[in-house]
């Protein structure tokens, strides 16, 4: 048996070598008489963990899992459905924030002479109301017509920039109308002649 003595250091007493008595199981050696090479503390039987061989096994679903795997394959649709929803939407809904911060902060910093020149456009469109009565077509069509030429008064480049862009669009959409209407329009005899001239 080992005895120490009182000491300053206690942690460092591990690091000291001491002498372990073994009893022997058989009972052919002495019990008390120290071992003949000293034994490391691993091979010792007393450190030494038996070999188990573990099997993970996995736990049987409850009804609650049960009935959440249930829910959750039902609204697997639905989720991708809005997830695919909010990807289209989102760069329209910044871009419309966007614009609402950009009118904002040119509002709250105009150019000069803005504000007349707005109240001027928005007189001319009342004007067209004024004048447009009796009809709906022409309380559509008037004041819109004043306003675009009052509004390209005073601004000539946006104005021009406007109705280039417009026509550009109008144009495609007529040559698109008039492919769609010639394929209508094409007798299926011709378009087996064409198909078979055709390399």
């Amino acid at each position: 048996m080992l005895k120490v003595k009182g000491s300053a250091m206690p942690g460092a007493l591990c690091l000291l070598p001491f002498a372990v008595y073994a009893s022997e199981a058989a009972g052919g050696g002495e019990p008390d008489a120290p071992a003949s090479s000293p034994l490391n503390r691993d091979e010792l039987s007393l450190y030494s963990a038996p070999g188990q061989k573990l099997r993970y096994v996995e736990p049987e679903p409850g009804q609650l899992e049960n009935s959440l795997a249930t829910l959750r394959k039902s609204a697997e649709p639905y989720a991708v459905w809005c997830q695919g929803t909010y990807a289209k939407i989102q760069p329209r809904v910044r871009k419309v924030v966007q614009l609402g911060g950009d009118a904002y902060d040119y509002l709250r910093n105009p150019p000069k002479d803005f504000y007349p020149r707005a109240g001027i456009i928005g007189f001319t469109g009342v004007l067209g109301l004024f004048l447009a009565r009796g009809s709906r077509i022409k309380r559509l069509v008037y004041p819109t017509s004043l306003v675009a030429v009052s509004t390209s008064l005073y601004y000539p480049e946006q104005a021009a920039a406007i109705a280039k862009s417009a026509g550009d669009s109008v144009y495609e959409s007529a040559v698109r109308s008039y492919a769609a209407a010639e394929k209508v329009l094409k007798p299926k005899g011709k378009k087996a002649a064409d198909s078979e001239t055709k390399p």
